[in-house]
């Protein structure tokens, strides 16, 4: 006998505590004041800068300000140190604030309507940042700002990040890229070199080898790093006895798809020196690699390390477990001493915790990933939620979710799949998708089924299917195309590529064209994979969840989907938010929706 799932009365995690649990953390920063970071709390949905000294932790933003860059609409990159204190991206506004640290209001540094800023950095006297200026058309450039002057460094370029400066102020480097590429596809490092008067000379390529290049970084005698996915993974290169040639390294991504700048996977020291973190199997490993060949790991008990930091006695990262929720770490170098700085509270007793199970199993001529969580307190195979995560370049991990122990607590196993196209996996897997989409992420969510039905894990016939952004509309096609699911949930989720094509951002602007084709030439490759278009075959309940203020899948296209299965007697229902974008920050939607989709699935079981 299959087993059913749990009565709110029964599982006591409730949709608010799983949403409460969901602080999370960006964009360390090291200095002589301290250790900062931007905290992240669904209680009021702001970003806030905090800085830890003297082993205590004190907000710094005041209320009224939230430090979050939306520059490419998926930000990043919104502070940096500097001047007598700090500077960053106020949500609101989009303009670069100072701020000292002894106390005192935000003080605008830029004035610049239809601007948008990130990937702040300081050097010399003035904020280094892309710059997005929003006209009659959307153009990039990178700037070096103070409060009376802007001067461009790098323009011609579609898109631009991370500049970086040498220690000696005598070297500039950057990551650029044009359309139709996408930063995970097709990029090139810059650099630019003061001359004898202190003026920066022209650009020059260091490399663009058909390869994705991200995180350029200086070593304190002035030579350039990069990681670059060349040789099949993101890997350390650098100039080293003048040539620009791979570093030893682990064969595996050491970074992940750069969806937001800012990022910090990584930091060199000296050719073959650097601290790294990298993926063995979808589970990240923390390392420092010396110049003798030798890896000293550090932190194992942890599954997710992100933005990377350190001083002479500690290395610090934003790390995560499959018991713990993100925090802010620091692992002193000498002893591996791990301490916890900020967030990882207890979420539920570890004894209730559904751990995750590494799966690769087969789906048609390939293979595929993911992380199985046995449902809590069942008996016999348990229905089961799948997880499809947008991107869809981007990764599910095996750390603590409460979103998936809110289903696990109430008897559904979950599976969070990194089908083909997710990273971590290298650059083939991540490349193929290219003119995929639609197929081969929808082949790897239905294989999950039965493979996980072969194993006695799950009930094939009570199987659900959610994703939000990129990963709706796997679950749409996932519907209109395949009977394997009971019923699904598209939070935010294209369902009209052509329509998303015409509306989305800049920086999305060509990514339908690598994942599926170009619009004209394949009409009917769009046509066949559109699920507005085949409504009719969607044959099970569907529930929709959307942002009024989306940029990226704009709310239109969502009424669209649910009129349409409506208009066909389908048992399908939308929940509109006021004040969202893509991707929902405040809590009570949060909390709102993840109710509304558990109840959604237990009347269908009902039925």
């Amino acid at each position: 006998m299959s087993a059913t799932p749990v009565s709110s009365s029964v599982a006591d995690f409730s949709a608010a505590q799983a949403v409460a649990a969901g602080t999370d953390f960006a964009e360390l920063k090291v200095g002589d004041a301290g250790l900062f970071w931007n905290e992240f709390r669904p209680a009021d949905g702001a970003c806030r800068i905090w800085q830890w000294r003297d082993h205590q932790a004190r907000c710094l933003t005041p209320d009224g300000f939230s430090a979050r860059s939306r520059v490419y609409e998926y930000g990043g990159g919104s502070f940096c140190l500097g001047g007598d204190g700090l500077l960053f991206v106020n949500e609101k506004d989009q303009q670069v604030y100072t701020q000292r640290l002894e106390g005192g209001a935000p003080r605008a540094l830029t004035a610049e309507a239809g601007c948008r800023y990130g990937d702040v950095q300081w050097h010399d006297g003035k904020v280094l940042a892309v710059e997005e200026r929003h006209g009659e058309s959307v153009e990039h450039r990178l700037v070096a700002l103070t409060d009376t002057s802007r001067e461009v460094l790098a323009e011609g370029a579609d898109f631009y990040a991370a500049p970086t400066v040498s220690a000696d102020g005598q070297r500039l480097a950057w990551v650029e890229w044009d359309r139709p590429a996408q930063p995970w596809t097709l990029t090139r490092l810059m650099c630019r070199e003061r001359d004898a008067n202190g003026d920066w000379g022209a650009a020059r390529c260091i490399a663009a080898e058909n390869e994705s290049l991200q995180q350029p970084r200086f070593d304190a005698e002035g030579r350039l790093y990069c990681l670059s996915d060349r040789n099949g993974f993101w890997q350390p290169w650098g100039e080293v006895d003048g040539l620009w040639q791979a570093l030893p390294a682990e064969p595996a991504d050491h970074a992940a798809a750069p969806w937001q700048l800012g990022t910090s996977t990584w930091l060199p020291l000296s050719p073959q020196h650097y601290l790294a973190t990298w993926f063995e199997g979808g589970i990240g490993q923390l390392g420092l690699h010396d110049e003798d060949g030798r890896m000293e790991r550090f932190a194992s008990a942890y599954t997710r390390f992100r933005n990377l930091a350190m001083d002479a006695g500690h290395l610090y990262a934003i790390a995560a477990s499959p018991i713990s929720p993100p925090a802010v770490i620091a692992i002193a170098r000498a002893s591996h001493e791990v301490s916890v700085l900020a967030g990882g509270a207890e979420v539920l007793p570890a004894a209730q915790i559904s751990l995750p199970q590494s799966i690769h199993y087969k789906s048609g001529d390939a293979f595929a990933h993911g992380f199985f969580y046995p449902a809590s307190a069942t008996q016999g195979p348990a229905p089961l939620l799948v997880f499809i995560h947008g991107g869809p370049t981007s990764a599910c991990y095996p750390v603590l979710d409460p979103r998936i122990q809110y289903w696990t607590q109430r008897g559904f196993a979950v599976a969070d799949l990194n089908y083909r196209g997710s990273t971590g996996y290298g650059r083939e897997y991540r490349q193929a998708l290219h003119l995929r989409w639609g197929q081969s992420d929808v082949q790897d969510a239905c294989a999950a089924v039965e493979y996980l039905a072969g194993q006695g894990l799950i009930d094939p016939g009570k199987a659900f299917i959610r994703g939000g952004s990129a990963g709706g509309y796997t679950t749409l096609c996932a519907l209109a195309f395949h009977d394997v699911f009971r019923a699904g949930a598209s939070l935010y989720g294209v369902s009209d590529p052509i329509a998303l094509g015409r509306a989305t951002h800049k920086f999305e602007g060509d990514y339908l064209d690598w994942l599926i084709g170009d619009p004209l030439q394949d009409a009917e490759r769009y046509r066949q994979r559109t699920p507005l278009l085949h409504a009719s075959r969607i044959k099970v309940p569907v529930i929709f969840f959307q942002g009024e203020l989306d940029a990226v899948v704009v709310p239109e296209q969502t009424r669209a989907m649910l009129q349409a299965l409506q208009a066909n007697g389908i048992d399908a229902e939308g929940h509109f938010y006021a004040g969202e974008r893509h991707g929902f920050r405040k809590a009570e939607n949060l909390a709102h929706a993840l109710e509304e989709e558990w109840k959604f699935y237990c009347r269908v079981l009902q039925d």
